[in-house]
């Protein structure tokens, strides 16, 4: 990926992820301030965590677009909140899983360039998408959506896979970009509209000879 695409996925997915925290933000009637770190979180919290673990320098200390683009959306949403029709609860699930998905490919990328294997970046690239999201959650007192069996880390991972499958077969990178964020998006809109869970223990129906009388 060129520096121009990963530096404009980067701002675009943090303005995406900062509408999200600002949103849940405002269902949860924080105001002030906290609202502004409850956004700031989410969109900075996941990348922070990355460059970490990747022993990079901080995204957004070494190039403050980021900062720009982030208050810039929490501005804009607050605005948004204060002089428009009450918003659906999907304008929060759409940003956020746009969000998700830009940051797992951005984990992903990062980790490549990184000289990471294809395991690991999509690690990587799970790690990046569902931190700030954790963050945003546990700070607003909600059990966080990678805990409740939502399709979320595994939206990141199908997206994941999908980029690596496309990345396998010499995809120009601009479409394996696009079809894993296809794929991330759809899984998570998805799983909100038709419901979908991922259990891992649920158990198998009983044969009849197993059950108690």
């Amino acid at each position: 990926m060129t520096t121009e695409y990963f530096h404009f996925l980067g701002v675009l997915g943090v303005a995406f992820f900062a509408v999200s925290g600002t949103l849940l933000g405002h269902e949860k009637k924080i105001n002030g301030f906290g609202v502004v770190v409850v956004a700031a979180m989410t969109a900075l919290g996941g990348g922070t965590v990355r460059d970490v673990l990747l022993g990079e320098p901080i995204f957004w200390i070494s190039s403050p677009d980021y900062l720009l683009s982030t208050y810039s959306a929490i501005i804009g949403t607050i605005l948004f909140i204060r002089y428009m029709p009450p918003l659906s609860n999907y304008y929060f699930i759409f940003v956020d899983a746009v969000g998700l998905a830009i940051f797992n490919i951005m984990g992903i990328e990062k980790a490549l360039i990184n000289g990471s294997g294809m395991i690991v970046a999509i690690t990587m690239g799970m790690t990046t998408g569902i931190f700030g999201g954790l963050m945003r959650d546990v700070v607003c007192r909600e059990i966080p959506l990678v805990m409740q069996g939502d399709v979320y880390a595994s939206a990141c991972l199908a997206g994941g896979l999908s980029y690596a499958a496309l990345f396998s077969l010499d995809i120009p990178y601009v479409w394996c970009i696009v079809g894993s964020i296809l794929v991330t998006v759809l899984l998570r809109v998805g799983s909100e509209h038709w419901g979908w869970r991922v259990n891992l223990f649920k158990k198998r129906n009983a044969a009849p000879s197993e059950k108690v009388p």
